[in-house]
């Protein structure tokens, strides 16, 4: 029996929630959200989506595989066993979040989640899309024990909806609930890079699992949690935000000298480089006066990127929608032109000075992904002419809106960013 995709039902309600709080804010003029870190958060979580056409196989595909071997045949139709499975899925996630912060290569991937210098609920679905090369591994005892796959996907699925709601700002502490559940005040403290705060609060769920292995911090009123990472993403490109890790962990490999430390570097502690490395290639960290990062394009530009976005997300949700009717060929080459639409518009809040060179780019990619939906009979011509009227439409308010781009100003200013 196929497991119900409870993620694809809660989506629209999801992004529902984040539109209210972002009126809300607005309202109460609270500075929670900023254009550019939303779309930002929204691009990876949308890449994160699309991609996983391709990669969810990988999770699946092994804990069937493990579960060949399971001790025990728990049966599906008894509550224990889902009872069982949720508690243990949150214990295995407290895990595999812990060796996320923990280990070299696998923060590279779970630091995306932790980039954006702001925290709302858009935070909530930013995350990273090269979770699934490594976080197999952690659930394999899930599959041992006899926890069934149609289980294990369904508890994962859970602990990850009840995740969304905790990245908020307007919640505050909930009580005797705090010694039980993670809540929004114990996962802002997770999500600080004060030092107080750093790699603690691992819970998906259950809070337990903190207090019990010793990683609990709460959040406290005279030490205001400064959202982002030590080491600023300073891009609003998903692309970059993806790899960056990587790159950063092939570049000090690659200049070590000595062979142990180019293959040790990726599994050791968080932050730790060749001692050769860091003297000849120093990283700067954020200080205390550090200022959020916004490339300022100005008010026109960054609308008309937000209106950009919505289009592809709704483009993205078409996709999901035929995508198990296609072959594996189309749901490659429509991942890889989502994921440079973002991109692209990524680069447009960047302040680049070719940003309307990008946006030709993309444009013409749009035209193009319609065309090749048209020949798969995917849509209509009538549909197909609407999208090129689209383009063409968007083409001219982008030679509008960018005529007063700053074009001097490749790397963004830095401008003080949201606070509360």
């Amino acid at each position: 029996m196929d497991a119900p995709d409870l993620i694809g039902m809660v989506i629209p309600i999801w992004l529902l929630l984040i539109l209210l709080e972002m009126l809300v804010s607005g309202v109460l003029k609270r500075k929670f959200y900023r254009i550019n870190d939303t779309v930002n958060s929204l691009s990876l979580g949308i890449i994160l989506t699309i991609s996983s056409v391709l990669t969810k196989v990988v999770g699946i595909a092994t804990y069937v595989a493990v579960s060949e071997y399971a001790l025990f045949e728990l049966p599906d139709n008894a509550w224990w066993v889902w009872v069982l499975g949720f508690v243990m899925y949150d214990l295995c996630y407290y895990w595999n979040h812990r060796m996320g912060h923990e280990v070299n290569i696998l923060w590279a991937a779970h630091s995306v989640h932790h980039q954006s210098e702001e925290y709302n609920l858009s935070t909530g679905l930013r995350q990273t899309s090269m979770t699934f090369i490594f976080s197999w591994i952690f659930y394999t005892p899930m599959a041992l024990l006899g926890v069934s796959p149609y289980v294990f996907v369904v508890a994962g699925a859970l602990d990850l909806i009840y995740q969304f709601w905790i990245h908020t700002r307007f919640i505050p502490k909930l009580g005797w609930l705090e010694k039980i559940l993670v809540t929004p005040s114990s996962h802002r403290a997770h999500h600080g890079s004060n030092k107080v705060y750093t790699d603690r609060n691992y819970g998906g769920v259950f809070i337990i699992w903190d207090r019990l292995f010793g990683s609990y911090q709460e959040e406290l009123d005279n030490d205001p949690v400064r959202y982002g990472i030590s080491q600023p993403l300073r891009s609003w490109n998903p692309l970059w935000a993806n790899t960056v890790g990587y790159v950063q962990l092939f570049k000090d490999a690659w200049h070590a000298k000595s062979w142990a430390d180019k293959f040790t570097i990726w599994f050791r502690r968080t932050g730790w480089r060749p001692a050769d490395v860091a003297a000849k290639f120093p990283i700067t960290k954020r200080g205390e006066h550090y200022a959020n990062y916004d490339a300022n394009p100005g008010t026109w530009v960054s609308l008309y990127g937000a209106l950009q976005f919505v289009v592809l997300t709704l483009l993205g949700f078409g996709f999901l929608w035929v995508t198990s009717t296609q072959g594996l060929m189309f749901n490659v080459i429509m991942v890889i032109a989502f994921t440079l639409q973002l991109t692209l518009i990524g680069r447009l809040f960047d302040n680049k000075s070719n940003a309307l060179l990008i946006e030709n780019l993309r444009l013409a990619m749009v035209v193009l992904c319609g065309y090749y939906w048209y020949q798969l009979q995917i849509i209509s011509l009538d549909t197909l002419s609407m999208l090129l009227t689209g383009a063409v439409l968007s083409l001219g308010f982008a030679l509008f809106t960018m005529r007063t781009l700053n074009t001097n100003n490749d790397q963004g200013n830095i401008l003080a960013g949201g606070t509360d």
